[in-house]
């Protein structure tokens, strides 16, 4: 398996077989609205360019939605999907709308009900999208763990906080490579929408295999730095037990 991050959460999953695109955010800097306005500076999103991925993106078999949030899936990257009439995963909350949307769904997920997948399996996970109220308001979200030929075991855990549901992935499950939001969200208001610096240590910790750090440096309302980051992991004594990919950067598992 090649994990090649592109930005944000837009991630190509090179395996044998495929190349799975997940979350796409494919559009030019500054083409989302600022996520807040006031805690933060309110600069448009993204606010990095999307690395030269042509090659990449032109040999995409599948897409992953995880959730819909502009971040995840915007009008770049739902015309993207269209054009090449590429098959995309998701979950059943998620199905209609994208189907309305003029996407071609060919697999609903249900939480916790693994189906096969690209001759293994796939399996939704539940993601809580922030801490306390916020939470309900940021809508659903969906985890995917993977298991495919020949290939590391991947979870893709997506917009969340750590929750029991994280943990019973890793404890349970023991995948080889996580994925997990590390920058720290947070609207103008209400508690923060993703992993806390200290829960993103607590599930490196807990963790068996390696953790990928994404959801760095490219939007305006993520205050959480890979610099910061990767003096957290030292001090922690974490560093080889994780991977901060800069922009643009593969790595083979």
């Amino acid at each position: 398996m090649i994990y090649h991050h592109l930005r944000n959460a837009t991630v190509v999953i090179e395996t044998e077989t495929d190349f799975i695109l997940v979350d796409p955010m494919l559009g030019e800097v500054g083409t989302i609205e600022a996520f807040t306005k006031e805690r933060f500076p309110p600069q448009r999103n993204p606010l990095v360019q999307l690395p030269n991925a042509k090659y990449k993106l032109a040999k995409t078999t599948q897409v992953l939605i995880s959730h819909q949030h502009a971040d995840h899936l915007d009008e770049a990257g739902i015309k993207f999907i269209k054009e090449n009439n590429l098959a995309v995963t998701c979950s059943v909350l998620d199905a209609k709308n994208l189907k309305d949307k003029g996407l071609r769904v060919v697999q609903e997920l249900n939480y916790h009900q693994p189906e096969a997948f690209l001759g293994g399996k796939i399996e939704g996970i539940p993601a809580q999208h922030g801490y306390g109220e916020v939470a309900e308001l940021m809508g659903n979200v969906m985890g995917f763990y993977i298991e495919l030929p020949n290939e590391p075991s991947l979870y893709l855990a997506s917009d969340t906080i750590f929750t029991d549901e994280v943990a019973r992935v890793l404890v349970n499950y023991e995948p080889e490579i996580s994925v997990i939001a590390c920058g720290s969200a947070q609207l103008d208001q209400y508690e923060p929408i993703l992993m806390t610096e200290e829960d993103i240590v607590r599930f490196t910790n807990l963790n068996f295999g390696t953790t990928i750090c994404n959801h760095l440096e490219a939007l305006n309302h993520c205050p959480t730095t890979r610099a910061e980051l990767k003096s957290k992991f030292k001090e922690q004594k974490l560093n080889h037990k994780v991977w901060i990919p800069e922009d643009g950067e593969s790595k083979e598992f």
